[in-house]
């Protein structure tokens, strides 16, 4: 029995064509996937009280999203227990339509608190990074009553004035870090008065109850600052941020080793498709570069970031463990 000459050419095709087919419709059904997302409504859980930066940002975003992916979408507030309480919702949702957007003040918590903190997520490894879409800058701030223009005149007080007080917005966040880095790197005795939230120790800053504050820009103090209620005298920053140029960096007055940021970061459950993080950070990149965005972001001491996911955690994992150290270092404790 005789075959036709190319025989085998036809075999093949008969057996690579379905796994052609396979493999197109392989690499069809993320894409599919992405664009038959959202199903419905989308829920941002932000893990501290209204008024802070995140919750800003939230809100905004749930002004713009829906427009652009055809669904609702809602601000959920659930504090507590350093922001590991809204982290655990989140790790433990199963919708695919619900994010976290916290500080990173969760990346810290972890080392602070006991383990199963905040009903058992571990942050690191229970969420999945989406996008750093902001952050704000981290402030050396003191009342104009206090008769200091620059951190110069801030460490002479404080050496005639050994545990001059220095306010945060709570034990381990990245404010209470800053002001430790600088008692150690001035050498200086300060006295750590840590409240709960940015918002009660700007109050107490304002009123004189404390003259020294490590502050988020993001946190409602803008205002202050333009109306000369409060000074600040440096950022903590790598560099100088858009929203204060004319204010140096702890680094360029002599401090290098005082570093510390405040971002804010959107976070998914880790079971999240990837073709869903990939869509909701190519919306979020959207809506923070649109002109009204910024203008409203800028306004509420917020700088744009943004950019892929990867980035965002590559940074969360430095930012953990960097922290992680410093938080053993220092043996700074919970409240």
């Amino acid at each position: 029995m005789s075959f036709p000459r190319n025989a085998h050419r036809i075999r093949f095709t008969t057996l690579a064509a379905p796994l052609i087919a396979c493999a197109a419709m392989s690499m069809a059904a993320p894409a599919a996937l992405a664009q038959a997302w959202p199903s419905r409504q989308i829920t941002l859980v932000v893990p501290f009280p209204p008024g802070g930066g995140p919750d800003v940002f939230s809100r905004i975003v749930a002004e713009k999203l829906p427009a652009r992916v055809g669904q609702p979408t809602i601000v959920e507030n659930r504090p507590g227990v350093g922001g590991l309480a809204g982290a655990n919702v989140v790790a433990k949702s199963t919708d695919g339509h619900t994010f976290l957007v916290a500080p990173n003040t969760i990346a810290i918590a972890p080392h602070l608190l006991a383990k199963g903190a905040g009903g058992g997520a571990d942050v690191m490894t229970d969420l999945a990074p989406v996008i750093m879409p902001a952050s704000t800058p981290m402030m050396l701030v003191v009342n104009p009553e206090l008769g200091v223009k620059n951190v110069a005149d801030l460490v002479a007080l404080a050496k005639k004035k050994p545990g001059l007080p220095y306010a945060s917005a709570g034990n381990g966040s990245p404010m209470h870090i800053g002001g430790e880095l600088f008692r150690r790197a001035a050498g200086i005795d300060l006295t750590h008065v840590p409240f709960n939230g940015v918002a009660p120790s700007v109050t107490a800053v304002l009123g004189g109850q404390v003259d020294v504050l490590f502050v988020a820009m993001g946190g409602g103090i803008a205002q202050h600052l333009r109306s000369g209620k409060l000074l600040v005298i440096a950022v903590t920053e790598k560099r100088r941020t858009a929203q204060l140029p004319d204010v140096s960096t702890m680094r360029e007055l002599g401090y290098p080793s005082v570093e510390t940021d405040a971002w804010y970061g959107v976070l998914a459950p880790s079971a999240t498709p990837p073709a869903v993080i990939a869509r909701m950070n190519q919306e979020i990149n959207a809506i923070i570069a649109m002109p009204d965005v910024k203008t409203r972001m800028n306004n509420a001491g917020i700088d744009v970031r943004g950019g892929t996911s990867e980035a965002f955690g590559a940074e969360m994992r430095d930012d953990h463990a960097r922290y992680g150290r410093i938080v053993k270092e220092f043996a700074i404790k919970a409240d």
